[in-house]
């Protein structure tokens, strides 16, 4: 039972601490900055057949999850999501698709978030967010906007998002693990020191 409240303390700071995060204008120029960096990785892409995409605009946002935490990462994430279909918009606007993107940012900040940046929490962080938010939440989206049935989407999806998951994630973590060493990173936040689960 300790065990058990101390974790759900350790998980409440994570959020408490992620949205004081938002009071420094250190952490806003930052969200700023890599909102106009994600815009222009968006219009680069690399797709090889039918199921490989690599995108790049993606990165900004596991990269404000992971030096500000949860709180910071769901709404830069969500807000990112509008700006681009703003500035390019594809097809029909699904604000239920901007809570996913939502979603996705705080799950990446619980993984990511005070804690030692290891291809092992990549993996399971991509693999989570994949799972949830693309396979399963934004499956549904596009079932309600085009009027899909989910079981005859869901297969592709799953297949595309699988091939992806090592991709994408053997990607965030080199370019997350070249900035660190290169000292960006410091730049960005307060100093802290990165704890291990």
């Amino acid at each position: 039972c300790k065990g058990g409240n101390f974790l759900m303390k350790k998980f409440v700071t994570l959020f408490t601490d992620s949205s004081k995060e938002l009071k420094s204008v250190r952490t806003l120029t930052t969200m700023a900055m890599l909102a106009a960096v994600a815009v222009i990785l968006g219009f680069f892409s690399i797709e090889y057949g039918q199921f490989i995409r690599i995108g790049f605009s993606g990165i900004p946002n596991g990269i404000i999850s992971y030096l500000f935490g949860p709180v910071v990462g769901g709404i830069f994430s969500g807000a990112l999501d509008i700006l681009k279909y703003i500035l390019k918009p594809t097809g029909p606007f699904c604000p239920q698709m901007t809570l996913v993107t939502f979603l996705a940012g705080v799950l990446y900040g619980c993984f990511f978030y005070k804690k030692k940046m290891t291809i092992w929490r990549v993996l399971a962080a991509k693999f989570t967010v994949m799972l949830i938010c693309n396979v399963f939440l934004n499956t549904i989206c596009l079932t309600v906007i085009y009027g899909q049935a989910f079981a005859a989407i869901l297969p592709a999806r799953a297949l595309k998002n699988l091939i992806m998951w090592p991709i994408d994630s053997v990607i965030f973590f080199a370019v997350t693990k070249l900035l660190e060493q290169i000292g960006l990173f410091r730049l960005f936040r307060k100093p802290a020191v990165a704890k291990s689960l």
